[in-house]
């Protein structure tokens, strides 16, 4: 008989039910897929925020994009608008999708800048159609038109259906509380579960979905943390609901407070707030009042305190025990990144999946993979408080001047210097995203590339209208936000 034939995962959630539905996928009845959760045990459920490659895993998974949308209550995110980061009043925005047009031997922002420096251009980032389209609160789907999106949904609805979507793939759920880990003697392995009822559930391969728990990556196998909270201080969040006000508007808002940040995400039901915090310089009473006074709309729900380390596990590969979402490690969701590592992680773990034998060079290539995404996307976050201005706090005095890792100051310095960025390997933010931000927050580029000076000043100029023109015409053509969900993908009033 075959080895690593039995998968159980601990643990439903986004993480569980994400990874059981792209297991059932790829592998359908050649694999016996367990998922093993409690109703008694809640979810973290505020992952409502994505970006464009969570598309990719609905496609994958066949997943009618109108269907999903109506089910999870979902409305359409051009982008993540950033107010009082850089300085208090400020605001910009990271949007998707390109801004202006580049060439093969420059991005558009040394010609941007060239053109800005001789006064014949406006912001950077009104030569965004995402920006733009977000701002007119309007949207559409035309993949002709540079427009990228990706979603705000129910993160609790969302994985209510990809349960449906597994269990009709073979997924067999079992409700019920871990007891115990059994781990095989000779070499440390995972052999079983014992649930309190004292059923004992065996398996060959093992993915742990229970969150910050982490019950089998950490306290089973004892595989260590690594801890970024000297980077990223904030370690708590407090979340709450709101009814809505008007219509959804297409982008994420994410506001900079005293110790930390607000976001908004409009559902087409409802609005998801929260506010991100660091304990050293706020209390949990004073994040819970702050967030309430800055509210729209009626409150829904009682707030809920959420208390997270960033950082991640140093192997999330261990033995036979793979760890997902926010058991492998958390980032906080200032980029919205939190579903799409549950998405690459299932899917480097099918891409990876173990023959007759775990092989351990497959395990550390694994690692070394989500090591790189991890640290790419820790630097990145860590880039927005940073990069600031901001002097009115402790919070961000010390933000401002803290020590940053290497790999982030390398490309801060690059940008400066040249004004550009490198994208390395197949880090998630491409070159745009980086620079974006930190044109956002005030860094201002010292020279362009020669080649910008290939143009004429007629032909500078010539170049920003067209864009401007054509952004115009795309512009006038799209419907209304509102419009396009009431068209495409409404939903019943739960």
């Amino acid at each position: 008989m075959k080895n690593n034939q039995t998968i159980i995962i601990v643990g439903g959630g986004s993480a569980g039910w994400m990874s059981a539905a792209a297991l059932s996928n790829a592998f359908g009845a050649t694999k016996k897929i367990v998922l093993i959760e409690s109703d008694a045990i809640g979810t973290v459920g505020v992952g409502e925020a994505t970006i464009p490659a969570v598309k990719s895993f609905n496609k994958l998974l066949g997943i009618d994009e109108a269907e999903f949308l109506k089910v999870t209550q979902g409305t359409f995110k051009l982008g993540i608008q950033f107010e009082n980061w850089g300085a208090q009043g400020d605001a910009y925005m990271h949007p998707f999708g390109l801004v202006g047009k580049d060439s093969w031997m420059a991005n558009f922002q040394h010609f941007w800048l060239k053109a800005k420096r001789m006064g014949l251009a406006k912001s950077y980032f009104d030569y965004s159609l995402n920006i733009r389209t977000a701002k007119s609160n309007k949207f559409f789907i035309d993949p002709n038109s540079g427009v990228d999106y990706a979603y705000h949904f129910d993160a609790g609805l969302y994985a209510a259906y990809l349960r449906k979507y597994s269990e009709a793939r073979g997924v067999v759920r079992i409700e019920g509380m871990i007891d115990k880990v059994q781990t095989r003697s000779e070499n440390g392995f995972i052999e079983s579960l014992t649930l309190q009822s004292g059923e004992v559930i065996k398996g060959d391969i093992f993915v742990d979905c229970s969150g910050f728990r982490a019950l089998l990556i950490e306290h089973t196998l004892h595989t260590g943390f690594e801890d970024w909270s000297h980077w990223l201080p904030c370690d708590r969040a407090v979340a709450v609901q709101t009814e809505s006000v008007g219509e959804p508007i297409p982008y994420t808002r994410s506001i900079a407070h005293h110790s930390g940040w607000q976001w908004r995400i409009p559902l087409q039901h409802r609005v998801g707030n929260g506010l991100v915090y660091c304990s050293r310089y706020s209390s949990d009473e004073d994040a819970k009042k702050l967030l309430l006074e800055n509210l729209e709309g009626t409150v829904k729900t009682e707030p809920r305190l959420i208390k997270f380390r960033t950082g991640r596990a140093i192997k999330q590969w261990n033995k036979n025990c793979i760890a997902i979402g926010l058991a492998s490690g958390f980032l906080e969701p200032l980029e919205s990144t939190s579903l799409h590592l549950i998405q690459t992680g299932v899917v480097r773990l099918i891409r990876m999946f173990p023959g007759d034998a775990i092989n351990q060079s497959e395990i550390d290539e694994y690692n070394r993979q989500s090591q790189f995404e991890y640290e790419r996307i820790r630097d990145f976050i860590i880039l927005h408080y940073h990069v600031t201005q901001r002097t009115d706090s402790p919070f961000w005095n010390y933000c401002r001047t803290m020590s940053i890792p290497e790999t982030l100051a390398r490309k801060i310095q690059v940008y400066k210097n040249t004004t550009s960025v490198f994208k390395e390997q197949d880090e998630l933010f491409h070159e745009g995203s980086w620079q974006q931000v930190m044109l956002g927050q005030g860094i201002t580029p010292q020279d362009y590339h020669p080649v910008v000076d290939k143009l004429s000043d007629e032909e500078l100029v010539r170049l920003m209208s067209s864009i401007e023109s054509e952004h115009d015409q795309r512009l006038m053509q799209f419907p209304g936000h509102q419009q396009f969900i009431n068209h495409y993908c409404k939903a019943l009033a739960p």
